[in-house]
């Protein structure tokens, strides 16, 4: 390398003087081709290039700085054809509906055994309530048998099952001394007062009359089928006369088969009637009234 660049600065000097170089010319030029046949510093062999060099990738882009990547737009989405549904108007305000009526409360009644063997004529009557007073079940009688047919009441009366088994044993007994003693059977008995609910004897104060459970009946009088009426009222006096007869039979009949029987000799209030009861006398309820 030294060699090279000592040339380099001989060789214009040379140039500049040709004269009294011309000597020098032929040593100089001797002594460069001995420098270029100088062999070259042994190192290591080359590398033997392939027959076909390898293609040489295309110089890349200078990078550039991230940017964000930003999507083209989107065309819209053709909505479908379809014709806009009317709104719908808003819901009317529920309208109450009225509450239904309540049922009536279930009745419990029992049959009368008097009823269905036959020995009365009646029907059941829904239940009775009137303060203390009250029944319930009540029946409706409108006859009563006697001797093989229904003896008819001149108006129907309200009682319990109970007051109303009893009298036929006792129609039975005054239609039978009617027919032997006055010629003629009974035809109708007279019917007073049976339910209501009222004080003993009307009073103000006292005990609940047994009128006022439907367990009693008032009995007027009897109308013969002969077509003559018997009335307590009119007929109880003269006792010695038939008629008188035959209602004061009546009147100790029923105190067989009645706890109460009250007629005109008892008080004010039962001079035109006989009352008959099933009320409840002494502690065992077996005592009887008969006046």
């Amino acid at each position: 390398m030294r060699t090279q660049f000592r040339l380099l600065i001989a060789l214009p000097l040379l140039m500049a003087a040709p004269a009294a170089g011309q000597d020098l010319l032929g040593p100089l030029q001797n002594f460069v081709d001995t420098l270029t046949e100088r062999p070259a510093t042994p190192g290591p062999a080359p590398e033997a290039e392939p027959a076909t060099p390898p293609p040489v990738p295309r110089p890349r882009p200078p990078s550039l700085p991230d940017e964000p990547v930003v999507e083209p737009p989107r065309p819209p989405i053709a909505a479908p054809d379809v014709e806009a549904e009317p709104e719908e108007a808003p819901a009317p305000a529920p309208v109450a509906e009225p509450e239904p009526d309540p049922e009536p409360e279930r009745v419990y009644q029992v049959a009368c055994p008097a009823v269905i063997m036959g020995l009365v004529e009646a029907e059941m009557a829904p239940p009775l309530s009137e303060g203390i007073c009250g029944e319930q079940s009540p029946l409706v009688v409108t006859g009563v048998m006697s001797r093989g047919r229904m003896v008819p009441l001149s108006s129907p009366v309200t009682t319990n099952c109970q007051m109303a088994s009893a009298p036929p044993r006792w129609v039975e007994t005054v239609d039978g001394y009617a027919e032997a003693m006055l010629g003629s059977a009974v035809a109708e008995i007279g019917a007073g007062t049976s339910y209501m609910c009222r004080n003993r004897n009307n009073a103000e104060a006292g005990f609940t009359s047994e009128h006022g459970f439907a367990n009693a009946v008032d009995v007027t009088g009897f109308t013969l089928e002969d077509g003559r009426s018997i009335g307590v009222e009119g007929d109880w006096l003269p006792a010695a006369e038939p008629e008188g007869r035959l209602l004061r039979l009546a009147h100790d009949a029923a105190c067989s088969g009645f706890s109460t029987v009250l007629g005109p000799e008892a008080n004010e209030e039962h001079k035109d009637h006989l009352h008959l009861d099933l009320g409840c006398h002494g502690a065992s309820c077996t005592a009887r009234i008969c006046e």
